[in-house]
């Protein structure tokens, strides 16, 4: 079997293709060679710019794939592109949306794949919506055969998933939570959330890659443990050896900060209650279960960022930002 990633080395997308690599297929990425560490042995490089329609065009002239799947595509002009890259060059297209589109605010905390898409508070989750109506029209009118996936929050060994972080990733939070210095949580901190290693994804994925009744269809692949917040934050702590110094903070008084832009990942995703169903895929993907509890994967996690410390990159203005929103925030509570 043979496959061709647009991407490939990402969270989601590199275990993936170090799954499919051991499974003997015949794997191709495609990408700019940016992140050649994460390239396993025995994929097949075709080093391009996604965006540059002609020349990658000029690169799979003589190729045809079992699977096409692209792991940055994310506003509907890339996937126009793709339809006219790939529309006779493969048995299947796997799209990777996202869960951020379904409706908020939700009106059933439990999600599945018949859950409305709609997301007013994040231009990102629009754009993803967009893309699935114009491949689900493509699917009906002109039979390319698609497959949309919607993955949720997915984490790696290197990125620690958390609610709230500054633009240059979530070190800067654990560092805090080593210092004892107050960390914050959005919200009380009691919606319910769903975090899935990426190995576990990657199990789920590779189920529905090259399967017929996965055509047409839109699947979730998440975990199915649903942890709190609180429960997240202090699962981190423990992990980290110390005692979780927690603040807890509105997601709309976070959202109208003028320093980060919280309306989308806040608003419009992580302050929801979600608990997803995965019956689907489980259909589709015989046997799939999600195996990596997160206490388990987090340890994994920090294991290795403590240990590599070019994983752990300072964020000084987020520090500094954290100092003034909490302090500002307590002050306001005392007024009343």
């Amino acid at each position: 079997m043979k496959a061709l990633f647009i991407g490939g080395t990402g969270i989601i997308s590199s275990a993936v293709s170090s799954s499919l690599v051991e499974l003997g297929w015949d794997l191709y990425l495609l990408n700019r060679g940016n992140n050649n560490t994460r390239v396993p042995e025995g994929a097949k490089i075709i080093k391009a710019d996604i965006n540059d329609e002609a020349n990658v065009a000029a690169l799979i002239k003589d190729h045809h794939f079992d699977v096409v799947a692209d792991f940055i595509a994310f506003v509907p002009s890339q996937v126009e592109r793709d339809i006219r890259l790939f529309k006779d060059k493969t048995k299947q297209y796997i799209f990777i949306s996202s869960a951020s589109a379904y409706q908020k605010p939700l009106s059933d905390y439990k999600v599945t794949e018949y859950t409305p898409l709609s997301n007013p508070y994040w231009e990102y989750s629009r754009n993803k919506i967009a893309c699935e109506e114009l491949l689900i029209n493509e699917y009906r009118k002109n039979a390319f055969p698609i497959t949309i996936v919607r993955p949720s929050h997915t984490y790696d060994e290197y990125k620690i998933p958390l609610g709230v972080h500054g633009n240059n990733g979530s070190w800067q939070v654990a560092k805090r939570m080593l210092e004892n210095k107050p960390v914050i949580i959005h919200g009380d901190g009691s919606s319910l959330w769903t975090l899935t290693h990426n190995s576990d994804f990657a199990k789920g994925f590779i189920g529905l890659m090259g399967n017929v009744h996965a055509m047409g269809e839109a699947v979730n692949i998440t975990s199915d443990e649903s942890l709190t917040w609180n429960q997240i934050y202090e699962i981190i702590a423990a992990a980290l050896g110390v005692k979780l110094n927690a603040v807890h903070i509105a997601s709309d008084y976070l959202a109208a900060s003028s320093s980060y832009d919280f309306t989308g990942s806040l608003l419009g995703d992580k302050a929801n209650s979600v608990v997803f169903d995965n019956s689907k895929l489980k259909r589709l993907v015989p046997g799939f279960t999600a195996t990596v509890r997160f206490d388990q994967g987090i340890r994994a996690l920090l294991n290795n960022v403590l240990s590599h410390p070019e994983l752990q990159e300072e964020d000084k203005e987020f520090d500094a930002w954290c100092d003034n929103i909490i302090e500002n925030y307590r002050a306001s509570i005392k007024k009343f």
